[in-house]
């Protein structure tokens, strides 16, 4: 619905006749189980069914899905009657596509054949099925290189120097924040202690670090060390495969903290311009240039870091297809090892929805997009990442593309939860992943600095669940022969 109806959210309640409304039926039959969608929309009815042989006896999570399914396609097939628009992915919902694509791959399927499954029973235009594909069988690769004790690790910066209009992240800006990143980081010392005992304990292996927020690099130089510090003395960082910072915002580098990054074992870290047009960079408030961009990257590249990101945001208020195009074109002039490419997501919170920015519109975004893929595509670049997000114009996805070689591992473990990812810091999300069953518990930290110091015991005791996660499910996993 908010892919078809972007403007529009659900009501349950009675309806009048000729209201904009939905009805749907679920029946069962001896043969057929079927799903109707009737949709009343600007005075007329269109329908939508979708049908499936009912099972004379399935496992029941596995036929609630089917049936999500066939109720999920009756509405969409309603929807595209209505609209007369079919939208890039089709039917398929979910922020990870890929894991479809991976199941499916998984199972024997060739990669011509999945992509067949996409566009035939998701009705998912062929250039996304293509993406899907290939994000998938990167996503294979990872998996195959991981062991069954390795994890990711994951810290949470919440602190930036400005608040981007666009943002929804858990993010305040330094000055309204300073007096909480000493007590912030008094309390992630200790939460990073208590990881690192209950990892050392389960015997459990770090092969990526990812230091993310907000922007760690809003740290000064000292507090910066601290945490490095933190990190380096509680954990085994030997077997480290990749070892990420985010320092996003040009205006928080300096050769002083790049320096402490590489001897710390940074091994890649991100300069994110989101656009490198001056007016769009004044309109939606990162309080830098794209030539301070540029600087930032010839600094990094300077002090001799061997991977590095770049990102940049399709859809942004005052862009156009034309200005996102020299947008990539001078990204792709700095030769960084990835470039994400991310769509403009209106969450709620985030100035340009409370102010009701003015953005480009969903054909325009998919110039953006397109004019991307073709021009990545031809500078030697793949895509190894795909996530999608609500709220998107047109419904499109986000992207990490890569030189061969050069994948972030722990983006795509986190997008395709291929391993434990153990988070600390504010509005940390952690995932356990049991390998044998699928299960994955997740555990949040709660999101703003002061609610992390002030429940800073009861994350430390929660730790227990990591503890008895994997004593109780991983490791007294017994295969029936």
């Amino acid at each position: 619905m908010l892919t078809l109806f972007p403007t529009e959210r659900p009501v349950y309640a009675e309806m009048e006749a000729g209201d904009p409304a939905a009805e749907i039926r679920l029946t069962h039959g001896s043969r057929y189980s079927t799903a109707v969608t009737v949709l009343t929309y600007k005075g007329k009815r269109y329908r939508g069914m979708a049908k499936a042989t009912t099972p004379d006896s399935a496992d029941n999570i596995l036929w609630d899905r089917e049936l999500q399914k066939m109720i999920k396609l009756s509405f969409y097939r309603a929807g595209i009657a209505a609209t007369g628009q079919t939208p890039p992915w089709g039917a398929l919902t979910g922020i990870r596509p890929g894991k479809r694509a991976t199941a499916l791959l998984e199972a024997g399927n060739t990669p011509q054949k999945v992509k067949l499954t996409f566009v035939r029973e998701y009705e998912v235009s062929p250039r996304r099925a293509e993406l899907c594909i290939q994000t998938a069988e990167a996503s294979l690769q990872a998996k195959a290189s991981l062991g069954p004790k390795d994890i990711c690790l994951y810290v949470g910066i919440p602190f930036c120097p400005t608040r981007c209009a666009y943002c929804s992240f858990v993010a305040i800006d330094v000055a309204r924040s300073k007096p909480l990143i000493a007590p912030f980081l008094a309390a992630l010392a200790r939460e990073i202690e208590a990881t690192a005992a209950a990892v050392q304990d389960l015997g459990l292996r770090p092969v990526s670090l990812y230091i993310g927020g907000g922007t760690p690099t809003t740290l000064s130089v000292e507090e910066l060390r601290g945490l490095l510090d933190t990190l380096a003395a509680h954990f085994d960082l030997a077997h480290l495969r990749e070892y990420t910072v985010e320092a996003g915002r040009p205006d928080t580098l300096d050769r002083e903290k790049l320096q402490l990054l590489q001897d710390a074992g940074v091994t890649r870290i991100s300069v994110n311009p989101q656009s490198m047009d001056d007016a769009v960079l004044e309109a939606i408030g990162r309080g830098h240039t794209a030539a301070e961009v540029c600087d930032a990257v010839a600094l990094a590249r300077s002090v001799g870091f061997p991977s590095l990101n770049m990102d940049v945001i399709a859809g942004l208020p005052g862009d156009t297809a034309q200005g996102f195009a020299e947008t990539l074109r001078q990204v792709l002039a700095l030769t960084p090892e990835n470039i994400t490419v991310h769509t403009l997501s209106r969450k709620r919170g985030a100035k340009i929805s409370v102010d009701d920015t003015v953005a480009p519109e969903a054909d325009a975004v998919a110039q953006m997009l397109d004019t991307a893929q073709a021009a990545l595509t031809d500078a030697g670049y793949i895509p190894y990442y795909l996530y999608r997000q609500k709220f998107t114009a047109g419904g499109y996805e986000n992207v990490g593309w890569c030189r061969p070689g050069t994948e972030s591992l722990y983006n795509i473990a986190i997008m395709e939860e291929l391993c434990t990812i153990l988070s600390m810091g504010g509005g940390a999300s952690t995932k356990l992943v049991n390998p044998h069953t699928g299960r994955i518990p997740r555990m949040y930290n709660p999101k703003f600095p002061l609610e992390y110091v002030e429940g800073i015991d009861r994350i430390l005791a929660s730790k227990e669940t990591i503890r008895l996660f994997y004593e109780q499910e991983v490791f007294t996993h017994v295969v029936d022969l």
